[in-house]
């Protein structure tokens, strides 16, 4: 997994190629990867909202108790995996109008592997600061965005023009 995430911020292009030869099922895919990389926002922002709270003015840290962070750590947790899930769905859908024939499972991975600047970006929640999540929120979604384009057509190898459609539908489906 960490080679594919490496090969993302350093040599997408080739990366996708990988990642598109590769025959993996949707479970061993969300296993190995999804439920990792998923983990990272929801467990950042669990210790960052108990342990560091955040301020507002010139007031104490605010800190929420450990009962009510766990339970939306849980719940963001299950958010992502779904909104992975669903993304995926979508993009295996999208995929016949484009004459592409993708399985479900690289479709997930795809998504998986896109929301991985996402994912990654989550690590400022442990320092939750509305400054601090602006700029890495804001340079994980354009990273994300860029990875979402570039590998789109790469991955469901069809002309750049589809592409940059196909891709702009499931960009509008993931806002």
């Amino acid at each position: 997994m960490i080679h594919h995430v490496l090969g993302l911020f350093t040599h997408p292009d080739q990366e996708w190629k990988e990642i598109r030869g590769e025959d993996e099922t949707i479970s061993h895919m969300y296993l190995t990867h999804t439920l990792i990389l998923a983990a990272i926002p929801a467990v950042s922002a669990f210790i960052g909202t108990t342990q560091v709270g955040w301020v507002i003015g010139n007031r104490a840290p605010v800190m929420l108790t450990v009962d009510s962070a766990i339970w939306m750590t849980v719940m963001s947790y299950l958010a992502m995996l779904g909104g992975v899930a669903v993304m995926g769905a979508f993009i295996h859908w999208m995929a016949r109008t484009y004459d592409a024939t993708p399985s479900m499972a690289q479709c997930i991975a795809f998504a998986t592997y896109t929301a991985t600047p996402l994912f990654i970006g989550g690590l400022a929640a442990l320092y939750p600061h509305l400054w601090l999540g602006m700029i890495v929120g804001t340079a994980a979604i354009c990273y994300t965005v860029y990875l979402l384009y570039v590998g789109l057509p790469t991955f469901m190898n069809i002309p750049s023009d589809e592409g940059f459609l196909f891709s702009s539908s499931v960009l509008a489906v993931g806002l």
